[in-house]
């Protein structure tokens, strides 16, 4: 077939970038979660509705739920079962992330996911404190999403990870802790592109890189699975920009993501934080390709945490209902616990409330010795 030229693509050389560090933020670390703090306090449970199962919860509040939850989790980690953790983007850039990098560092999380938008807010917390363009000031003069850094920094260690044969996680994890691999991104970046002296190059290391959650993950050893698409990111709008790089690294972590799931033989536990899309559907997927070669996850819980009212149906069939486009509750919360003899939560409620009590309801079952609150 003869190649048609009639569909001309946009010419990403046109674009121009700016210096990252001269870009207002609206979230910096400070908005960060204390762990440290949690610990010594007392558990204030958040009264928005939880479910088990569809039901809900009758009490005033969400212990009851949060706690029996907090409790498989921790068996599963004394019992040798995976806890699979995946966020969007949001608890990274608001600051609930830190209490996930603390049951990482615990030993407590084996597998860590998210999206492109996470890697994002990550780099830029990593490597200024701060991050969260104001998208409503950005745009109509077109700078929204074209930070130097940013960009490139990004997409060449994207490109250098698939050249190496990594998936997107592994190579977002190295540009922090390895010093040799974030050489050749920060290299590779000025090989292409003028340096003009203003921009921040991280050779020494990233200065807030122990508030990363991919980078904890990394040093800890556990998989981190970034399930990322094409168009969505602000990185895919640098001249930088390889898509067959990001889908190839992305590809592969959505295979280590299935070969997780061959581990739900016996139970386990996936928690999915504020991930309508990107969370339900890569689980989804790699639960059939898990139970297609004879691991079903059998008696899995799957714990749902969002701030949408929830709306449940036991056999997620009536495609005339808004609530069924609803992947996170639709998959999550309901259908796969179904199928495989498990448990679905759902908490309702921001993260800035639902999150801090789960991870203190955690940690008085990792230490029930230790010295109560107050």
């Amino acid at each position: 077939m003869e190649r048609s030229d009639s569909h001309k693509p946009f010419d990403l050389a046109r674009v121009k970038t700016y210096p990252l560090k001269v870009r207002p933020n609206k979230v910096g670390l400070d908005r960060y979660l204390d762990c440290s703090a949690l610990r010594r306090a007392e558990v204030r449970p958040p009264t928005t509705p939880w479910f088990r199962n569809g039901l809900r919860g009758e009490a005033a509040d969400q212990s009851a739920g949060l706690q029996e939850l907090a409790r498989y989790v921790v068996e599963c980690r004394r019992t040798a079962r995976p806890v699979v953790v995946l966020t969007g983007a949001h608890p990274i850039k608001n600051g609930e992330i830190s209490v996930i990098t603390d049951l990482i560092e615990r030993g407590v999380v084996t597998l860590y996911a998210t999206n492109g938008a996470g890697i994002i807010h990550s780099f830029e917390l990593a490597l200024t404190g701060a991050s969260s363009e104001s998208v409503r000031d950005a745009l109509p003069c077109g700078e929204f999403g074209m930070a130097f850094e940013t960009g490139h920094y990004l997409n060449y260690a994207i490109e250098i990870g698939a050249e190496l044969g990594l998936g997107l996680g592994e190579a977002m994890g190295r540009l922090y802790c390895d010093a040799e691999f974030r050489r050749q991104v920060i290299d590779r970046t000025f090989e292409r592109h003028p340096d003009t002296g203003d921009y921040l190059t991280p050779y020494d290391g990233f200065p807030h890189v122990d508030a990363c959650v991919l980078a904890a993950a990394h040093r800890k050893g556990i998989p981190v699975c970034v399930h990322a698409s094409l168009g969505t990111d602000i990185i895919d709008q640098h001249d930088s920009f390889n898509p067959g790089a990001k889908g190839q690294t992305s590809g592969r972590d959505f295979l280590v993501l299935a070969e997780e799931m061959r581990r739900f033989t016996r139970g386990g536990a996936i928690i999915n934080i504020g991930t309508a899309v990107m969370g339900p559907e890569v689980v989804l997927k790699a639960v059939s390709m898990a139970a297609n070669v004879g691991c079903r996850p059998e008696g899995l819980r799957v714990a749902d945490f969002d701030v949408r009212p929830f709306a449940f149906d036991d056999e997620a069939r009536d495609e005339s209902q808004p609530y069924y486009y609803l992947r996170d509750q639709k998959s999550l919360a309901t259908r796969i616990p179904k199928v495989f003899g498990g448990v679905g939560f759902y908490f309702e409620g921001l993260h800035a409330h639902t999150l801090p009590a789960f991870y203190q309801y955690v940690m008085r079952e990792l230490c029930p010795d230790a010295e109560p609150p107050g």
